[in-house]
């Protein structure tokens, strides 16, 4: 049965496939679908999304992150499952916005399908790319032109040789910016070349020194806009390096709990080891001195641990179904919240598979 919906459900969107090829070609080449950016370009409106928070309610992010199903999956059991959960999440936390932190889906239907039922709710949402997107798609291009056709997606490609999807989403209230949303790409794998001649082949990449660069431009425009540093989150799939050290200093191996001095700010639990970029980039110092508050990443489907580390938040989103691996008992979705004076509290919403 699964393997005819399949088929059917690929001749349904046979145009939805095409779409994004027709529009590279027409546009002779991915280059024309960034912007071209430089230290010395003024910061304008025209570089970021703006959402506008209601000034009765704190304002509700709703992450989702490594949802990672195949063809062969997304319609049968599994597929069913994830929707529901989606679904269930949606209405549970009732969100102003929805974030995806990568590793979204394997395949084109599985692309197209949680692309169409994300964008089924009538919510703004704002996707990141993992390093395992456009595997098993058309290309990560095309995975990008399904965000950017999607009717309520904020999705945009940013800023050109920085890879796909680096873009800034503003919280605003009563006419002012009360917290900034970083959305950056971590890319995939490179091999790195230490000091001392040792070469570590195909580990996982991190975010570029041009985007690091980017990053604290947009800051500083948007400080000049409001007249001081905005809070921000940072939305990323692959952990920041510090993920390592946080856990090292946060959690009492030895009797499986947080330290005393990191008890009543960290919860969550890893159960794999962090998976980062294995040379340190810088990113964490640069966020630190800039306003970020938290950052939020994918990519380790069994850790769920946020660590206040350095008064920055390192938060694992929760895993959202059964694609690739899974813990049964970290499956679910992470909510953020944003209160008027744009403090943040973040909190794991967790859901059993046998419900659904």
């Amino acid at each position: 049965m699964a393997i005819i919906q399949l088929i059917i459900s690929f001749l349904l969107a046979f145009s939805q496939i095409l779409a994004p090829i027709n529009t590279v070609i027409t546009a002779g080449g991915e280059d024309s679908f960034f912007t071209e950016w430089s230290q010395d370009k003024q910061f304008t409106e025209d570089d970021y999304e703006v959402l506008v928070k209601n000034p009765e309610k704190d304002f509700v992010i709703l992450n989702i992150t490594d949802v990672q199903l195949s063809d062969g999956e997304v319609y049968g059991d599994m597929g069913a499952r994830s929707n529901a959960i989606i679904t269930k999440l949606v209405e549970d936390t009732q969100p102003d916005l929805i974030t995806l932190t990568g590793d979204n889906a394997w395949d084109t239907m599985a692309y197209i399908e949680l692309v169409n039922i994300i964008d089924s709710f009538g919510i703004p949402w704002a996707p990141v790319m993992g390093n395992h997107d456009g595997q098993g798609c058309v290309s990560e291009f095309w995975c990008c032109e399904l965000f950017m056709e999607a009717e309520n997606c904020l999705f945009r490609y940013g800023p050109k040789d920085m890879g796909y999807g680096n873009y800034i989403i503003n919280i605003m209230d009563n006419g002012s910016i009360i917290h900034s949303l970083f959305m950056m790409d971590t890319h995939s794998n490179r091999d790195y070349y230490l000091n001392d001649g040792v070469v570590l082949e195909d580990e996982y990449d991190h975010l570029w020194p041009n985007q690091i660069k980017w990053f604290k431009w947009a800051v500083n425009g948007i400080s000049e806009i409001e007249g001081k540093v905005v809070d921000n989150s940072v939305f990323i799939h692959i952990p920041v390096y510090e993920y390592r050290e946080a856990w090292a200093a946060a959690w009492d191996e030895e009797n499986q709990c947080y330290r005393p001095e990191y008890a009543e700010t960290s919860f969550g639990i890893n159960n794999e080891w962090v998976c980062s970029d294995p040379v340190n980039n810088g990113c964490f110092d640069v966020f630190k001195a800039n306003g970020t508050k938290n950052i939020i990443c994918g990519h380790d489907h069994v850790n769920s641990s946020s660590i206040l580390y350095e008064g920055v938040r390192l938060t694992y989103g929760l895993k959202l179904g059964e694609g690739c691996y899974y813990d049964e008992d970290l499956i679910g979705g992470t909510t953020l919240t944003i209160d008027s004076t744009g403090n943040t509290v973040t909190e794991h919403h967790y859901y059993d598979l046998a419900d659904f």
